[in-house]
């Protein structure tokens, strides 16, 4: 599903129109966006959590050259699925 298929089936299922679905769902996501670029978790009851952590500095290996390279530390987005999301 993209995201026009999102938009109509919200449209759909709240009894809005396809603008005002898109205009919900845009602020839905720029709302979480960034809540978690501001490093807070977003919890949906039922659907999951947004977390951001933190990933430490680690040794790999270019695969062209075979050299070792330090991979620098990073902050990355974790989900979390819900029990009602369980498939």
């Amino acid at each position: 599903m993209n995201k026009t298929e999102l938009v109509a089936k919200i449209a759909e299922g709240a009894g809005l129109s396809k603008v005002d679905a898109k205009k919900a769902l845009d602020a839905t996501l720029e709302a979480i966006t960034n809540a978690v670029k501001a490093g807070d978790k977003v919890a949906l009851v039922g659907f999951g959590t947004f977390d951001v952590t933190e990933r430490a500095e680690r040794q790999g290996i270019n695969p062209a050259t075979k050299e070792t390279i330090t991979i620098p530390a990073k902050k990355v987005v974790k989900f979390k699925a819900g029990a009602d999301l369980a498939i």
